[in-house]
């Protein structure tokens, strides 16, 4: 297991409370960490992934506010220096993505190009 001192992403307190939330919720699986990565397709040619995932040999291992995270260290060259948002609105609810690496981004704010 890589652990990296520096942290590729960044979390504003709204997303830290509401990942803390759902790290707290009954029946979830302590066993795994918060996976930050990017996956083919979308609307404008990738789209983020954000999710409670198993550790591979290829992640990179790092945390913020006490979140365990993980990331393909093939990911973090579309990632790095990303902020990551919880919106809860009434137009708008779901996390978001600041990413200055990307080129473009779709309307919907979860695809982008670089």
């Amino acid at each position: 297991m890589e652990k990296t001192t520096i942290l590729p992403v960044s979390f504003t307190e709204g997303a830290v409370s509401e990942i803390n939330r759902l790290m707290n919720a009954d029946g979830f699986d302590v066993t795994q960490k918060l996976r930050i990565g990017v996956k083919g397709g979308g609307c404008s040619g990738m789209t983020y992934i954000l999710g409670f995932d198993h550790t591979t040999e290829k992640d990179n291992h790092f945390e913020i506010s006490g979140i365990p995270c993980v990331m393909d260290k093939s990911h973090e060259i579309y990632l790095f220096g990303m902020q990551i948002d919880w919106q809860d609105g009434l137009n708008n609810r779901g996390f978001t993505f600041k990413n200055p690496n990307a080129a473009s981004t779709c309307g919907c704010g979860t695809s982008f190009a670089v």
